[in-house]
């Protein structure tokens, strides 16, 4: 999968605020980047804990739920796009069905 965006999640844990998400980010971007997932019950297959909101959009718990990462997938191009990422509490204040790119 190609990830899009991925500089801004690394420039994310450049921020005091969600350092300790770095090493967890950097293993979650790892393990996307030698994925290859046709369709959402594959990408479940690997992350169980993963929440599919619609048939493109997941949210990922990263650092044992302490992090929301919120991505948008298109499984056939097997591009994964970056949409939003923060702590769990950031995350309780938003629509993450809602939310956009630009947010």
């Amino acid at each position: 999968m190609r990830i899009i965006k991925e500089k801004t999640l690394t420039d994310y844990c450049r921020l005091n605020k969600y350092q300790q998400a770095a090493e967890s980010l950097k293993a979650w971007i790892y393990e996307v980047k030698y994925s290859t997932w046709n369709n959402a019950n594959e990408l479940k297959a690997k992350y169980a804990n993963a929440s599919i909101i619609s048939s493109k959009r997941v949210v990922f718990n990263i650092k044992g739920n302490d992090y929301r990462l919120i991505v948008d997938i298109e499984y056939k191009l097997k591009i994964v796009f970056v949409v939003w990422f923060g702590t769990h509490k950031e995350y309780d204040k938003i629509d993450a069905n809602a939310v956009s790119y630009d947010n």
